[in-house]
């Protein structure tokens, strides 16, 4: 049996340990702000934290999560006011909106290791997150001013 933290509450997944994480927060447990994108871990939209570093659920198996702690978007600020979320928002990243649950984790994934990233930094942390919109410049920015504390 799996136990694991997942935004905050003590859960446990009896079932195949080689299932993705991303199954489990969506089918399981209805967090289904966590999207599914290509399911090889090149896009992005299923990015999480588990034990505060960003990673891709949708390769992430359920054994692996065995004693972690995940936090998904849901999980970020009860009321998407996570200080990424009200940049993201001030800045009008999001137009489809498909790829921010997962852009927002990685990017509060790097703030949380780096608190005034370079735009290399950005680049680099940002890197394997797709924005089919291409909104980059705006989640750029959006870093930045959360950076600063806008």
């Amino acid at each position: 049996m799996v136990k694991l933290r997942v935004n905050g509450q003590e859960r446990s997944f009896d079932g195949d340990p080689s299932m993705p994480l991303l199954w489990y927060l969506r089918d399981e447990l209805g967090l289904t702000g966590t999207k599914f994108g290509c399911g090889e871990a090149l896009c992005g939209a299923c990015t999480v934290h588990v034990d505060g570093q960003a990673v891709r659920s949708c390769i992430t198996a359920m054994g692996d999560t065995d004693g972690r702690v995940v936090t998904t978007i849901e999980g970020l600020d009860p009321n998407g006011n996570h200080p990424m979320q009200r940049a993201w928002r001030a800045a009008n990243v999001p137009q489809c909106g498909y790829c921010q649950s997962g852009q927002i984790m990685q990017a509060a994934a790097l703030l949380a290791e780096k608190s005034n990233p370079s735009d290399e930094d950005i680049d680099s942390a940002m890197a394997g997150n797709i924005c089919r919109c291409g909104t980059y410049q705006r989640i750029r920015n959006a870093i930045k001013a959360a950076a600063k504390g806008a």
